[in-house]
């Protein structure tokens, strides 16, 4: 198992890939991809139990499902540092005829994605029929999802929220990424949700809570708590508190940052805040 330390490089590094990417084109979703790389990296370098050898039947490994497909800058980085594809391909992000288009999807290919997300909404759907899928052959590996918060606010969650306990599908560990931000502000000046925790519990969901969510060890132990329960009668749910733009200071405590790119002179100043760890590509 990597260390804290390593696993923080690993985190490092993303990031500065996160703001390269989306800077050499002057476009994508930087804010939400850095304030879920430490979850990224955690998931795929020490938690979950994986093949890079790509197969979309995923038969007796973890899968993952990313829902807000928004952040994909932080899904490729991790994804080619953990030996999907090569780390040099990220250099044609969101360019045409590239496999890294803005919001991921299959038709590329890509080793790594096993839906088209970025429509809103969808991934708990997909992530409970894989759950389903693989109780159904016998196969006693889990599926982990990652929703954004704005995001609950499209009905179709919720759907999936309330089927997801009634039959319950009890090996899926859906991560709620709560920085309280979406592209036209804060989420409860938007539409208020109220208590998303309650609302979960209500639906007959285990919730548990990660607080720090961008601290490493904070979020290695929330993900073992949540296998623990896994296997119960009871789908779980993280509510993983992050920090939108986390790592770079000018783009923290704001939700400006959530589809915007940095300019030559921001882009310098985010990476003197992240120095090289593993290599840029």
């Amino acid at each position: 198992m990597p260390t804290t330390q390593q696993l923080q490089d690993f985190t490092q590094q993303v990031r500065r890939d996160i703001l390269r990417m989306v800077h050499a084109v002057n476009s994508g979703h930087p804010g939400g991809s850095l304030g879920c790389a430490e979850f990224f990296t955690c998931l795929y370098q020490e938690v979950m139990e994986y093949s890079t050898n790509f197969s979309m039947d995923g038969k007796n490994e973890d899968l993952f499902f990313l829902s807000n497909g928004h952040i994909s800058p932080v899904y490729y980085s991790v994804l080619a540092h953990s030996g999907f594809f090569p780390v040099s391909e990220l250099a044609t992000f969101r360019l045409i005829d590239s496999r890294l288009q803005g919001h991921p999807t299959t038709h590329e290919g890509l080793p790594g994605i096993r839906i088209a997300s970025g429509s809103l909404g969808q991934g708990m759907s997909v992530a409970l029929g894989a759950a389903e899928a693989k109780k159904l052959n016998g196969d006693d590996k889990l599926v982990y999802s990652l929703h954004g918060d704005g995001e609950l606010q499209e009905g179709q969650n919720w759907e999936a929220i309330m089927y997801a306990s009634a039959k319950k599908v009890d090996n899926i560990i859906c991560t709620i990424d709560l920085n309280g931000k979406q592209i036209d502000g804060a989420t409860d000046d938007v539409l208020p949700m109220g208590s998303i925790k309650a609302k979960f519990e209500a639906f007959g969901w285990d919730v548990l809570e990660v607080k720090e969510g961008n601290d490493i060890e904070a979020i290695l132990a929330g993900l073992a708590e949540a296998k623990s329960l896994t296997g119960k009668g009871k789908p779980v749910c993280i509510l993983l508190y992050t920090e939108m733009g986390n790592g770079v200071d000018f783009m923290m405590n704001t939700h400006a940052w959530h589809g915007k790119a940095p300019n030559n002179e921001q882009l310098e100043s985010a990476l003197a805040q992240n120095p090289v760890t593993l290599g840029d590509y």
